[in-house]
């Protein structure tokens, strides 16, 4: 449109680059809103006030900064800390202090759900925000033996113990009723065949076998394949583990109850969030929706750092940490991004 300016014009030259890199730090900092005589005193720039509001005023006009209320001072917007992330940001790296303790606390427990709860703990400890972790997903779990047991019907109690001696027990509803004798063949034929290979692979290679078994093989198999697609069901899987809420309620941007009720809804609902955390696991490495860039209304005053974690190369989940905007991005995007990797290699463990 002409007349409207955009971020490639000459408006956005570097002295702007600085001003607002230096006022989004300020306002992350202080929380309030910065004013001209604190940008000329702590940007180095040799510029009297005047050419600084000036400045600003061309920042507002691109949409980076906003003036709240009568205050003299701008905020960030949403555009501003975006382009602060992607381009004027500085990356604190962690300390080796800071590491060998999320390595230390990440190696005290022995089992999956221990981890993942450790981990949200220590994400929250370390950001004073609240930390998630989505439990690892089931069709990455490695089983080394499986156990069909009738009940009454057709619902059949499935045991499952994963490679690290996890059991996992649950209730599937089966197509027709099987006898034990039945159960057991299935139970049979995919331990000796699959026994060490992952659920999704074993699922991939039951429909290829299948196509090839012979008539009498094949109503084992058409059993095994029945049951194995509800023992791999990401239905009842998706979930995740939080720590920390509470903290949010220590930041001026959560005073309102409505707001803070509102995200703390949605904290139990989960159902959004997790289609958050399951966009995440699609896109590679760091990710962070920055207020309404979630497209998830209770989050519009929140930024959500996410990254994935690893497990035999292969995406098992995301963690990540959930704050305010004016979050502490060069500290909060290194905590998240070790923890990953120290959780992916944590449950690696033999």
């Amino acid at each position: 449109m002409a007349g409207q300016k955009s971020i490639k014009d000459s408006a956005f030259n570097e002295r702007a680059q600085q001003l607002l890199k230096v006022l989004v730090e300020r306002y992350i900092r202080d929380g309030e809103p910065v004013g001209s005589r604190t940008l000329a005193k702590d940007s180095g720039l040799e510029l009297s006030p005047a050419t600084i509001r000036n400045v600003m005023s061309d920042l507002e006009d691109l949409g980076l900064v906003a003036s709240p209320h009568t205050s003299a001072g701008r905020v960030p917007t949403v555009s501003g800390y975006r382009l602060f992330v992607d381009s004027l940001l500085t990356i604190k790296p962690l300390d080796s202090v800071e590491v060998q303790t999320l390595r230390q606390q990440l190696s005290c427990d022995d089992d999956h759900s221990g981890l993942v709860e450790s981990a949200s703990k220590l994400l929250s400890s370390f950001t004073q925000m609240a930390g998630l972790v989505m439990i690892p997903k089931r069709e990455h779990v490695v089983f080394r033996q499986i156990e069909f047991l009738p009940l009454s019907g057709n619902r059949v109690l499935t045991i499952l113990v994963t490679r690290e001696g996890e059991v996992h027990n649950r209730v599937i509803n089966t197509r027709k009723v099987y006898s034990a004798s039945e159960l057991e063949q299935a139970a049979n034929m995919l331990n000796q065949h699959y026994a060490g290979s992952d659920l999704e692979e074993m699922h991939g290679k039951l429909i290829e076998e299948m196509q090839v078994a012979r008539d009498d093989m094949n109503r084992i198999m058409q059993r095994a394949l029945e049951m194995s697609e509800q023992v791999i069901s990401p239905s009842n899987d998706n979930d995740f583990v939080m720590a920390g809420q509470t903290n949010l309620m220590n930041f001026d941007e959560f005073s309102h109850m409505d707001r803070l009720r509102q995200l703390f809804d949605s904290f139990s609902e989960k159902h959004e969030l997790l289609h958050l955390l399951d966009e995440s696991m699609r896109a590679q490495g760091i990710q962070i929706f920055i207020g309404e860039e979630s497209g998830y209304q209770p989050l519009d005053h929140c930024s959500v750092v996410t990254a994935p974690y690893e497990v035999d190369d292969k995406v098992a989940g995301v963690l990540g940490v959930i704050g305010p905007t004016r979050m502490a991005y060069d500290r909060v995007i290194p905590i998240v991004d070790v923890t990953a990797k120290l959780l992916g290699a944590a449950l690696k463990k033999p």
